[in-house]
């Protein structure tokens, strides 16, 4: 018999996608299938970006420098400094989609086992990147009752050992919409210095913030210019989730000669990607505007409708375009599956993703779900009413 490794074994299906089998035979049936599971909006991207693409007149598709296109960087460097990020070219290595920067990171700065702080609920990926490092995550569990509020830094205290190398955190969050505040930062920021540890910041979703303050990253941090690692992406700032181009940003460049070789490794990033990418930077201010505008008012469609459910609660996200709603379910793998297999309310259903996928400590999340409100309002309310009905014949009610 011919084995497989370890990693592979113990490699987690995703929440997010492993009930695609199931939502398809139902589409087979011909029920429509609402998808909530999925950050994949349904805002189009940028026409800068698709007339980038259009324009193209190479004779030959080459190789782009493993770094990313010169010209891209530098854009990417001007965005960066418009908003107050100020770095050179020199320190921004694009991706392979963020998901590549964060594996990449993880593997540049932890040898096995050690161990990167997490905040969970977390974005479902990030424990199958530390799988792949051999690097392991030690969570520090959020409340949905207090909106998935930075826990106090006494808890994070609690949880360094000589084995931790990070602090990994995405803001705005997903799969909570959670935004963390310029104070907040800051005291995490002191547990950095202090331990001298590496903060990884997930902020892809720094467009889609809906706070009275504008976003805070980490980049801005004082003292710990070295420390910050900056994770980011177009796929959802510009809805180019196809084209799988992000970033790994930081000033520290022992770290940045690392990312290069791993770079050199795999080659380089999608050449059309990033030339889509580059003419996404050229999309004005109003896109983003109206971007934002739509995401605040199919939002407050979905909390409204959610917290009128007997039995939900979630929290108003202020950011990002996600929600985690707590149901009167016995298991949300089991009602995420029912859903596409057993139930459909005048020939629709709707897909979720199980929540418990999202943490890392066993148990948690079992009577949760994470909802993407992508979907354009008359796709959402119809949505929502199948879920109210669904939720009243679902035989595994709490």
């Amino acid at each position: 018999m011919l084995n497989l490794s370890r990693k592979a074994e113990q490699m987690p299906a995703s929440p997010i996608r492993k009930l695609v089998p199931f939502a398809d035979e139902a589409k087979k049936k011909g029920i429509k299938v609402y998808h909530l599971n999925i950050g994949q909006p349904d805002i189009e991207s940028p026409k800068e970006a698709i007339k980038a693409v259009k324009d193209i007149e190479m004779k030959l598709i080459e190789y782009p420098h493993s770094a990313g296109i010169p010209s891209y960087r530098n854009k990417l460097a001007e965005y960066y400094r418009r908003i107050g990020i100020d770095i050179t070219p020199d320190e921004i290595i694009v991706t392979n989609g963020g998901s590549e920067a964060i594996s990449m990171a993880i593997s540049i700065i932890c040898n096995p086992e050690d161990e990167i702080i997490v905040l969970e609920p977390f974005y479902t990926n990030y424990s199958a990147f530390a799988l792949q490092n051999d690097a392991r995550f030690r969570p520090i569990s959020c409340k949905i009752e207090n909106g998935f509020a930075l826990p106090p830094i006494e808890e994070f205290e609690k949880a360094i050992t000589p084995k931790t190398k990070a602090i990994l955190i995405c803001n705005p969050g997903n799969p909570t919409g959670t935004v963390y505040t310029r104070k907040e930062l800051e005291q995490l920021g002191e547990i950095i210095r202090k331990h001298n540890l590496f903060l990884i910041a997930d902020e892809v979703y720094r467009e889609f913030c809906y706070t009275e303050e504008p976003h805070f990253s980490c980049m801005y941090l004082k003292g710990v210019e070295n420390n910050v690692i900056l994770v980011d992406s177009v796929s959802k700032r510009y809805s180019l989730c196809g084209v799988r181009i992000g970033a790994l940003v930081s000033r520290n460049k022992e770290l940045m000669s690392a990312a290069l070789r791993y770079s050199q490794a795999r080659l380089c990033s999608p050449a059309l990607g990033q030339i889509a990418s580059e003419g996404a930077l050229d999309a004005p201010e109003e896109y983003f505007k109206s971007v934002k505008d739509e995401y605040i008012k199919r939002r407050n469609i979905l909390l409204e409708a959610l917290n009128k459910m007997e039995g939900v609660f979630s929290p108003m996200p202020m950011g990002a375009f996600y929600t985690m709603a707590r149901l009167p379910i016995d298991d949300g793998d089991r009602f995420a599956q029912w859903l596409l297999q057993e139930f459909n309310y005048e020939g629709q259903t709707v897909m979720v993703a199980p929540a418990a996928g999202f943490y890392a400590t066993p148990g948690m999340g079992k009577d949760e779900v994470r909802l993407a409100y992508v979907l354009k309002e008359e796709d959402l309310r119809a949505a929502m009413k199948c879920l109210e009905i669904a939720l009243r014949q679902y035989p595994g009610r709490k």
